[in-house]
């Protein structure tokens, strides 16, 4: 596709984001291009689970090739140090081989998934579908921050309810990816404005890297929800990758934006 290339991305300080349906049949190929512990974790999820795997792991690396100018059996995988711990079995995942500035961060829910790319910068991205979780009301109370709560106990109807609710945990998730640490993290001390539906910027710390991201929703259409969240120093464009071109996003900050704090803190002056 054109403009999908490393140099476009770190030209415009963009992110492109693609997205895709796995099929639940082996494709062609696919099993071929994955590293020996990609392949064990597919044979470990057996039947349709461990078939999605391979073929979304499969298209990532054929992906990545595109903007790495290589071939998808050459691009090599491994993780980045977590900001927490000296564990190099978990953190940020990251290209190895060939050398590049290349980041991303994939994002599976059921068969639907989503890459986020971008140059010299940290992202993350997550994707949900509210019919794999049976009680959202009970998980809110675990990942919700005192103000999202009441925002969500504010709301009169069940939809608006359930759009708050996969709005602030997408966007919550988004951002612990971007940071490394993912799920260890306090999802309820990160405060994220589900009741603001545009562009907002949210402050998370760890030990290493940004402390502020820029976080907005991903319109996936019905059914699904989705955000990415990347360093607050970023300017550039966001695109959709679609089957006809890039789409751009909206929803960029447009100024100095009030900054979400984290939960218990006062808002920043």
């Amino acid at each position: 596709m054109k403009g999908a290339s490393y140099r476009a991305l770190r030209e415009d300080d963009a992110v492109h984001v693609w997205q895709g349906e796995a099929s639940d049949h082996p494709e062609p190929g696919a099993a071929e291009l994955l590293s020996a512990e990609e392949r064990a974790l597919a044979l470990r999820r057996s039947g349709r689970p461990g078939i999605r795997y391979a073929n979304i792991h499969a298209a990532v690396r054929r992906i990545l090739a595109r903007y790495l100018e290589a071939d998808p059996g050459e691009v090599r995988l491994g993780r980045q140090p977590c900001p927490r711990c000296p564990d190099p079995a978990h953190g940020r995942p990251a290209v190895v081989w060939p050398p590049t500035g290349l980041d991303f961060n994939l994002s599976r829910s059921g068969g639907h998934w989503l890459l986020a790319l971008t140059a010299d910068r940290q992202v993350g991205v997550d994707i949900e579908d509210p019919r794999l979780l049976d009680d959202f009301t009970g998980t809110s109370q675990f990942v919700m921050s005192r103000e999202e709560l009441a925002h969500l106990s504010s709301l009169a109807d069940e939809e608006a309810r359930t759009a708050a609710f996969f709005r602030g945990w997408t966007r919550k998730e988004a951002v612990v990816k971007a940071s490394g640490v993912g799920i260890v993290a306090d999802l309820s001390a990160i405060d994220v404005r589900p009741q603001d539906t545009g562009a907002v910027l949210v402050r998370h710390r760890e030990l290493r890297g940004p402390d502020s991201w820029i976080v907005q929703d991903l319109p996936l259409g019905p059914g699904r929800y989705a955000a990415l969240a990347r360093e607050a120093g970023s300017t550039g464009p966001v695109f959709l990758a679609g089957d006809h071109g890039f789409t751009a996003v909206p929803g960029h900050l447009p100024g100095p934006p009030a900054l979400a704090e984290p939960a218990g803190l006062p808002a920043a002056a």
